[in-house]
Formats: structure tokens, C-alpha cells, sequence
């Protein structure tokens, strides 16, 4: 997985959003909001990772059931997907 477009992490009144940034503005039109788990999830997408490295990520930083934290990811990710953010290999070992 990659992110593909500029967009940057910000923390605003104690919320954390991903804005576009640069000529990505003009094509995304808003933000996303996210949670601490979403921050983390950012953070490592700043490098080419795997689903199962996320999960692994996730599971070594909070204490959750590894089918919560793979459902949940999926669902973060397929927003990023569907945003046009984040582009995924599914011949890298990922769901």
C-alpha cells in the first residue's frame, strides 16, 4: 500500500484531520478526520507497508482483538481507497 496524492496530517482543536494540499485541493474536495488509531495507521502509511504490517503495527501498539483491528483498518483504508488516497498491491501479501 501507498498513499498516492499530497495530503498532510493535522491536529486542530485537539481533532486530527488529513487535508489535500498542493493541486490535490482542486480534486478532493474536504478532509478526513481520524482517531488516534487512524494517526498511527497514517504514520505508517508514510512508507509502502502491508495490510498484515498495519495489522501487526496496530496490535503491537493497542490492545485489541486481531479481528476487530483487521475489520477496523479495512474500513479505514477502504475510505482512503475510495478517496483516491491510498493504492493497494493485493500481490503483497494483503487482503
Amino acid at each position: 500500500m501507498k498513499l498516492e496524492k499530497e495530503f498532510v496530517l493535522r491536529e486542530i482543536a485537539g481533532d486530527y484531520v488529513i487535508i489535500p494540499v498542493g493541486k490535490t485541493v482542486i480534486e478532493f474536495n474536504g478532509l478526513i478526520t481520524v482517531n488516534e488509531v487512524g494517526v498511527s495507521i497514517w504514520n505508517m502509511l508514510q512508507n509502502e507497508v502491508t495490510f498484515d504490517q498495519i495489522v501487526q503495527g496496530i496490535l503491537n501498539e493497542y490492545e485489541v482483538e486481531e479481528s476487530v483491528a483487521r475489520e477496523d483498518i479495512r474500513e479505514f483504508l477502504d475510505k482512503l481507497i475510495d478517496g483516491g488516497i491510498l493504492t493497494e498491491d493485493k500481490e503483497n501479501g494483503e487482503e
